[in-house]
């Protein structure tokens, strides 16, 4: 409901679907109501990535995205950063420069979704109301739910850091250059993970580092991680425990980072199966994994999510399970895959075909298969390509066999990946590379 100001009347523009509502008084609140053909709230990889795709497919602002920031950052980098292979400002990109120019972009955030009238309520009271709502808000990082974690990161140049935020990407590499002797430790959380490599790739990383600098002898490399294993799929873990042990890496399983003591440089662990068991380390750098979870607005969204908060929808089709104009993909969706960029391109494919046959009134007959690849770079030259699905069978894409460390992979990862990411799928022409492992099968190599 509009509250009009004695002293000056609301326009009111009416244009290709659009509805905006405006005042200009100053002595009343502004809150303006639109309508759109999709909402996509969210302006990361998966919500740019379709609204691409939709905007080009319904024309000028019949699309809106919901989203607050003003940078738009390519995290699978970040591990490079952490070690002096790239520099953020190569990550980064202003918002308004890789969001669709057919697409309209409103600066702000959901504050309540209300999939029962098909619309969205923001954080600054304004009301956006969809014929489709693509849901893409990815994964909050929760520093703070680890005591201690937060106070150490913000001591200036110290010896705790973590890759996984542009606001502290740089401490590791910081860290490593003044590194002489002691416990290197990594962790991995009890709690989803985007880009569930990267704690590992920035462990092998710091190992090949500390060599380059005639420094590894004095090091003591811990990895810690909360899973029962090194690597979800074994045709890959079986190639990353030949690494780790390689290297004199100490992997210890089921292992939780649950205080970090900066003051003391000590990490205190908790075993995942018994949590009573503590043990405390002594660290000379922490590179520590901040627990994640979906942003506060789905875990109040009640109707839209799981009991984890995820979108709960269709594993295979993206679509809601009970909204049928509801979608989701990436990383807050309820699907059960790796959350990695390239699990996203490939749901980016799918959800567009179903979106167009949902508009058509037609059945939904494109699937995901829960592909996902992480290029786990180990070092300044080289890299296991993993790629698997569902099952946790590996889904090769390349003609020879992907469990080995190989430079090509790592050129692909260092040089090419970034400019398919800018210039491909942002644009919404980058779906996966299925149709190069069509392509590659035909000499495929035993």
């Amino acid at each position: 409901m509009f509250k009009i100001s004695s002293s000056c009347a609301r326009k009111i523009k009416f244009s290709s679907g659009l509805i905006a509502a405006r005042t200009f008084s100053v002595s009343s609140a502004s809150y303006d109501k639109y309508k759109c053909k999709a909402l996509i709230v969210g302006g990361g990889t998966g919500g740019c990535s379709i609204a691409a795709k939709l905007s080009s497919n319904y024309g000028q602002h019949q699309c809106i995205i919901l989203e607050p920031a003003d940078d738009h950052y390519y995290q699978p980098m970040f591990t490079m950063i952490g070690g002096g292979m790239k520099t953020l400002s190569q990550s980064r990109r202003s918002m308004s420069t890789v969001l669709p120019k057919k697409a309209k972009w409103i600066k702000d955030a959901a504050a309540k979704f209300n999939p029962n009238a098909n619309e969205v309520i923001t954080k600054q009271g304004h009301t956006i109301s969809y014929d489709i709502l693509i849901i893409a808000v990815g994964l909050q990082l929760c520093y703070g739910k680890i005591p201690g974690l937060e106070e150490a990161l913000s001591v200036p140049n110290g010896n705790v850091t973590s890759i996984y935020s542009p606001k502290y990407v740089d401490r590791h590499l910081n860290a490593l250059k003044k590194f002489e002797s002691g416990n290197i430790c990594f962790t991995f959380p009890a709690s989803p993970v985007k880009c569930p490599g990267a704690p590992q790739k920035i462990c092998y990383i710091t190992e090949h580092f500390l060599r380059k600098a005639n420094k590894r002898q004095k090091a003591h490399i811990m990895y810690n991680t909360s899973l029962p294993t090194i690597f979800g799929c074994k045709y890959f873990a079986d190639a990353l425990w030949k690494v780790a042990n390689e290297r004199e890496i100490e992997v210890n399983l089921k292992t939780n980072l649950i205080e970090v003591q900066g003051d003391k440089n000590t990490a205190i662990f908790a075993n995942v199966d018994n949590p009573n068991e503590r043990k405390s380390v002594q660290y000379s750098i922490l590179h520590a994994v901040p627990p994640q979870s979906v942003p506060q607005v789905l875990l109040e969204s009640k109707d839209l999510t799981n009991e984890a908060g995820f979108v709960d929808v269709d594993k295979s089709t993206l679509q809601h399970v009970k909204y049928p104009n509801v979608f989701a993909l990436g990383d807050c969706a309820s699907t059960p895959n790796s959350k990695t960029m390239a699990a996203i391109a490939a749901q980016v494919g799918v959800l567009h075909k179903n979106i167009t046959q949902f508009s058509k009134g037609k059945s939904l007959d494109s699937n995901y298969d829960g592909y996902a690849s992480c290029p786990l770079v180990t070092g300044y030259d080289s890299c296991i390509m993993a790629e698997f699905d569902y099952d946790l069978q590996p889904k090769e894409s390349f003609p020879f066999r992907q469990d080995q460390e190989r430079y090509s992979m790592f050129v692909v990862k260092r040089d090419f990946m970034p400019l398919l990411y800018w210039h491909l799928m942002l644009n919404g022409w980058w779906n996966g590379p299925e149709p190069l492992r069509k392509f590659f099968s035909i000499f495929k190599l035993n």
